[in-house]
């Protein structure tokens, strides 16, 4: 007989569905015969560390691919309860495998299973609560099986600005006191070098949702008299596809902003923009392709969309962390949007950061208001308005190189830059011109600047957090205002990290850091 133990996986799900998710609804069983698809997310076989040299992909792959042993173990034991193995990737850590929910139940034995009809999705979906169990002779080996949660984890951190109200003297007012900026402005005022183009470089964006037309890119960057020579490639991901929908306040929004941003401020960089579905597993899948993507190669990996860390299974966490290890592992530089409603990041907590920010092996991307003329102050427009996303994460612990901060937790943001829509970037959704705001465009401007830095300094910036923390000078310190939790001050704060880019300044430190090329 099967020796099972149960695995709690950090801290597993100890909140109900229904409690995390307000508007989630049970509407009945989960049927036994229906098909279900699990990523099963092995450990490496040598630990993984993010600080060290950067490697190659191959390289990584020889050194850190999870053990044949174990992959066999675990592929046996699946076999064994009539799943089908789909694909084993020892080099990505995961094996993906198919069946029925009868079958995958008897082999992890979920503890409760249900269908949920949760706003934004069309049809209702499968939700988990509690722990999974597994054979002691495999459960040392893995770090999650994702799959049997389909509830949507993450939304996108834009804002458009929004029509104005009041009377007619009100409304001027504000109008008058709104600014915008485009891209290439917002980076030209934080020193971006001007004497590349980020050519070489490949920026990969992760979107769970939306997409764009090539034509109407092309037509936003010639308003702006950007003649890119960077490629632009849409990779699906567990069968989600380019696919805008012509919504500009939806997911169109985010893919559209975000290569914009990317794609003006580094004209020569390539861009892939990977899509995949809003779940644990889909969200963990595409930053895997990613990471691992052995054609594209991204050098630096953009993602705008997130979630209250109490809304995501803990696995889950855990798995999208080591693969975000693995990226810094190969000088791949992973930048996420902090959030865009403050301390609280949206939850029914006063005080909750955003994961995937709130990975230590991330560079968290919080939010400021840029004036013209004036100080740089931190982005709030009232609880309602949005504001810089930013805290103390309560999975992840303090990483030693995260000076200024005397919490327990891992600290969220560790860099800032503009995000308030009431002085946000003039771009082009769906065609039509508006101003968004919101972490979501900070998150590839950093990233445009890491592929400017990756080809004027001809090596991957990588892990840069413990340079950064070292050189605090590079960064534009941001001393007014609050997240509605949290105060901004002298040096790291919880609000806006560090500050915002100077940019020149940015690339000179990674180059003096020393690392060594690695061919990503």
């Amino acid at each position: 007989m099967t020796a099972f133990r149960t695995v709690n996986f950090a801290k597993s799900f100890a909140r109900p569905v229904a409690h995390t998710h307000p508007d989630a609804v049970r509407v009945g069983e989960v049927p036994t015969d229906l098909p279900i698809h699990l990523t099963i997310v092995m450990k490496p076989s040598v630990p993984i560390d993010p600080e060290g040299i950067p490697m190659s992909r191959e390289e990584f792959a020889i050194r850190h691919a999870a053990s044949p042993d174990a992959m066999a173990r675990v592929e046996e034991y699946i076999q064994a309860h009539g799943l089908k193995v789909d694909e084993a990737d020892a080099a990505r850590h995961i094996i993906r495998i198919s069946g029925t929910v009868k079958q995958a139940c008897a082999a992890f034995q979920p503890e409760k299973l249900g269908m949920f009809r949760f706003a934004g999705k069309a049809e209702p979906c499968m939700a988990r609560e509690g722990n999974l169990s597994l054979p002691a002779s495999i459960s040392s080996d893995i770090v999650a099986v994702m799959g049997f949660d389909e509830r949507p984890v993450a939304r996108a951190h834009f804002r458009r600005r929004k029509e104005r109200a009041g009377n007619p003297q009100q409304i001027a007012s504000a109008a008058q006191a709104a600014i915008s900026w485009s891209p290439v402005a917002v980076a030209k005022h934080y020193g971006f070098p001007d004497d590349v183009t980020g050519a070489g470089q490949t920026i990969g964006l992760i979107e769970l949702g939306g997409g764009f037309t090539s034509e109407q890119m092309t037509s936003y960057l010639q308003s702006l008299n950007i003649g890119r020579t960077g490629t632009l490639l849409a990779v699906s991901v567990d069968n989600s596809t380019n696919a805008p929908d012509g919504n500009p306040d939806g997911a169109d929004g985010e893919v559209q902003l975000d290569i914009e941003v990317a794609g003006s401020v580094a004209p020569g960089a390539n861009i892939v923009v990977y899509f995949g579905p809003n779940q644990g597993s889909g969200f963990f899948d595409a930053l895997n392709t990613a990471v691992h993507d052995s054609t594209n190669r991204p050098s630096v990996i953009s993602i705008s969309w997130g979630g209250p860390e109490n809304g995501w299974v803990a696995q889950d966490m855990d798995a999208m962390d080591q693969t975000m290890q693995a990226a810094a592992a190969m000088g791949i530089t992973v930048t996420v949007a902090s959030g865009d409603n403050g301390a609280s990041d949206g939850s029914d907590q006063p005080l909750m950061v955003d994961f995937p920010a709130s990975s230590p092996h991330a560079l968290g991307c919080g939010g400021t208001h840029l004036p013209r003329i004036g100080a740089e102050t931190v982005w709030n427009d009232g609880t309602s308005g949005g504001a810089s996303g930013g805290g103390y994460s309560t999975h992840f612990d303090r990483p030693d190189w995260q000076s200024g901060n005397s919490n327990i937790g891992r600290g969220v943001p560790d860099v800032a830059g503009n995000a308030d829509p009431e002085s946000g970037y003039d771009v082009s959704i769906d065609g039509t011109a508006t101003v968004i705001g919101g972490t979501s465009a900070v998150a590839p401007l950093w990233a445009a600047l890491l592929a400017l830095a990756n080809q004027k300094n001809g090596n991957p910036a990588g892990f840069i957090n413990p340079k950064l923390y070292e050189t605090p000078s590079a960064l534009n310190d941001i001393t007014e205002g609050n997240n509605n939790g949290y105060q901004a001050g002298k040096g790291w704060d919880p609000v806006t990290g560090l500050g915002s880019p100077r940019g020149q300044a940015v690339v000179t430190m990674i180059r003096e850091s020393g690392s060594d090329p690695a061919t990503s």
